[in-house]
Parts: C-alpha cells; structure tokens; sequence
C-alpha cells in the first residue's frame, strides 16, 4: 500500500536535513537517526527492484548524510567523555593583600 501523496513528500524535508553539511546533530537524537538510516537501506532495495535509479542514488546521498551524522554524534560523545573540568583557580594569597591596601 502507497502513502499519500502529501505523505510522501515529508522524508523530503528529512533527507535535505539529514543531507546538510552544516546541521550539527543532537547526540540525543542517535537512536533516531539509525532508525532513518535503517529507512533508507529498505527505500534504497526498493528503488533498486523497481528500477528507480535516479531516486536510488539519491537516497544514497541520503545515506551517506545519515552515516556522517552518526559518525559527527559518536566523535562529539568522544570528545564529552574525555573533557575534564579543571575548576577556576584560586589565589588566596592575593585578595587579602588588596583589600587590606588603602588607595
């Protein structure tokens, strides 16, 4: 059974996003993002069966976009788990010596 029309048109805006070099993608959204990828996969076999091979490779772009944000969002879950907080530093002996000192 087909969508409608007005159905189909909606993974369009997804795969533009999915496409976009500048979209940085929320870490939160992993599991989301492998259920798209996942979509394309089966999209991509059925344009191929059907012999849609403009839309196939398209969806390959798709596909490719998909892959690079995960690769973005595990890089970036890299990067948080080795961030260390250092904390602001303190130096005791300063603050004393100027608030004491008459101007």
């Amino acid at each position: 059974m087909r969508k409608p029309d007005n159905l189909v048109q909606m993974p369009k805006f997804r795969e533009a996003c999915i496409r976009c070099s500048l979209l940085r993608p929320d870490p939160a959204q992993r599991t989301r993002l492998e259920e798209i990828r996942a979509n394309l996969h089966d999209r991509i076999a059925e344009a191929e069966r059907e012999g849609w091979l403009g839309e196939a490779d398209g969806l390959k772009v798709s596909l490719a976009g998909a892959d690079d944000k995960l690769t973005q969002i595990d890089a970036a879950l890299r990067r948080q788990a080795t961030t260390v907080q250092l904390g602001i530093p303190a130096f005791p002996g300063i603050l004393p010596s100027c608030a004491t000192a008459e101007h």
